[in-house]
């Protein structure tokens, strides 16, 4: 018996097909369409920071070596319902490994080139994986080893491959059999079946794998080339990992909805990007804040900038405003911002043309379909500009947790608990405010933490800021900030202290710390881990 369990009910499925919000599309037929109308198109080209330049891959040679690795895993053992997991960069190998599970009807479990031993011990075991991708050194460091030791322990995990100068001829076959190809279209994935578990981020503490279908997951891809207005003439930088959801969705899902090409970048270098997005004529890419920042303040910008480069869609926390306006303004550029949760995909993003007051002080509006409410500890909804526990449903929610349905938070009318802090801005639009657990509550009183980061951010030389929760014994709790400087940068507390004064911050929502670092703690897709910095502000005295 599979442990995927997807929690999906009869009159979830029916009100979705009755709405016309699920389109019963899974992501392999979309690719096989786009083999069929651009077979000699280029669909993907690799860019190795270290190496340079990839050969580009049609879409019909990528369809070629996915269907020759499906027909290795098949000899591999590898049949429907078993979950393959792969631990690999933005390459042109993840988007085979990822089709070749599709074609066998395997689920997909994409994991962080950071995660080490700690980390993908607990992902491969619990997701019982029995088969897993990894490069063989990437970033210097081996992954090969570091697989290989961990396989002994894992008795799920029947196969290793680590992709060394080899690549993955040596899970290949030579010639894809009828007999494959039979079981291929045996194996056929369907729109309401799991097709990927992804980890959540790790900003809380222990990730949950989370569980989609191509129905949940395609929605809100579509929903946003809508919004964007993308066509199979606007080519993508892959730039965000794609073993995130950001990266996963407009990086791959985008690429073969859309029939375009996709130009993947294997690690972030804000230099080799922009040299791409001339190179390259890219329309559209994508990221979190510090991407963002990064191309504004490149010396690049200048003279790899075009006017094809028309769309960043930022996401994975909150932008803070000085960032979308000195980006838009720069760039020339159409700055989206999208919230969204590995559970949900996306929920919310602005449009192109809003005024300024929508694109960079807030995090958009809802998708047609989809539903978003903000309500007090009561549960009583709240009015717009009161802040509240935010909570969504539609056709993006997620179909549980694998092993853990107990973690579901969905009641019964589909409204999921978020467990983000939210209020309602122009009307329908929304501000994500911080997470339940950044609540900061001193003397009684609630400081307004994302208000305070934003003012902090207008300081020229604040790099990133965070504010948590530090104990204390009389008054409940006191604000920590932790910064970043910029480059030859620095400033000191009573300085600090000064600017919120002159930023019309209340003396009493002022950070009583200030804790100076050299980096931030982040996941992988650029997120600040404020748990961690609060495990740090429990320490100082």
């Amino acid at each position: 018996m599979s442990i995927v369990e997807p929690i999906l009910s009869n009159e979830r499925i029916q009100k979705m097909y009755h709405a016309k919000q699920w389109n019963d599309t899974t992501m392999l037929e979309y690719f096989d369409k786009a083999v069929t109308q651009h077979g000699e198109k280029t669909a993907v080209i690799g860019y190795l920071k270290q190496t340079g330049r990839q050969q580009p891959i049609s879409y019909q040679q990528l369809a070629d070596l996915a269907d020759r690795l499906a027909a290795g895993l098949l000899k591999k053992g590898i049949v429907k319902g078993d979950i393959v997991s792969f631990q690999l960069p933005n390459c042109w190998e993840f988007i085979v490994v990822y089709l070749a599970c599709l074609r066998v009807g395997a689920i997909i479990n994409p994991l962080m080139p950071i995660f080490r031993e700690r980390e993908l011990s607990f992902m491969l075991s619990f997701a019982e994986s029995k088969l897993v991708f990894s490069p063989a050194v990437f970033r210097g460091f081996d992954h090969g080893e570091m697989i290989n030791k961990l396989a002994e322990d894992i008795s799920s995990l029947q196969h290793v491959c680590v992709i060394d100068n080899n690549g993955l001829e040596q899970f290949m076959v030579e010639q894809v059999s009828d007999q494959d190809r039979a079981t291929f279209a045996a194996n056929k994935v369907l729109p309401n079946e799991v097709f990927l578990i992804m980890y959540t981020s790790g900003t809380t503490g222990m990730p949950k794998g989370v569980m989609h279908t191509s129905n949940t997951h395609e929605y809100a891809a579509r929903k946003f080339i809508e919004r964007a207005r993308l066509t199979a003439d606007d080519n993508i930088l892959a730039g965000s990992p794609m073993a995130h959801m950001t990266g996963l969705m407009f990086g791959v899902s985008a690429l073969f909805m859309l029939g375009t090409t996709s130009i993947l970048l294997d690690q972030w270098n804000v230099d080799l990007a922009w040299q791409i997005i001339r190179d390259e004529n890219i329309a559209f890419t994508m990221g979190a804040t510090p991407f963002i920042a990064d191309l504004t303040d490149s010396s690049y910008a200048e003279s790899c900038n075009h006017d094809n480069f028309r769309v960043f869609l930022c996401g994975g926390a909150p932008v803070p405003p000085v960032i979308g306006r000195t980006a838009s303004e720069k760039l020339k550029l159409n700055i989206l911002t999208v919230w969204g949760m590995t559970e949900m995909s996306a929920v919310t993003s602005t449009l192109l043309g809003d005024p300024e007051e929508k694109l960079f002080e807030s995090d958009g509006c809802p998708y047609d379909g989809t539903e978003v409410r903000i309500l007090d500890k009561h549960d009583v909804e709240l009015a717009a500009g009161q802040e509240g526990r935010l909570q969504t449903r539609g056709p993006a929610n997620f179909v549980g947790y694998l092993k853990r349905p107990e973690a579901y938070e969905t009641d019964e009318l589909g409204w999921h608990e978020t467990g983000d802090l939210a209020k309602i801005v122009h009307q329908k639009y929304i501000r994500i405010t911080g997470r339940s657990k950044d609540i900061i509550i001193r003397g009684g009183e609630n400081i307004p933490v994302a208000s305070v980061e934003n003012a902090l951010y207008q300081h020229t030389a604040i790099q990133d800021t965070a504010i948590v929760a530090k104990p204390d014994q009389r008054l409940g709790e006191k604000a920590c900030c932790f910064i970043t400087f910029r480059d030859g940068k620095t400033v000191s507390f009573e300085q600090i202290k000064t600017f919120l004064a002159e930023q019309g911050v209340s003396k009493n929502y002022w950070p009583e710390y200030i804790e100076v670092l050299s980096d931030m703690p982040r996941t992988a897709s650029g997120k600040i881990q404020k748990f961690k910095l609060r495990e740090m502000a429990e320490q100082l005295s």
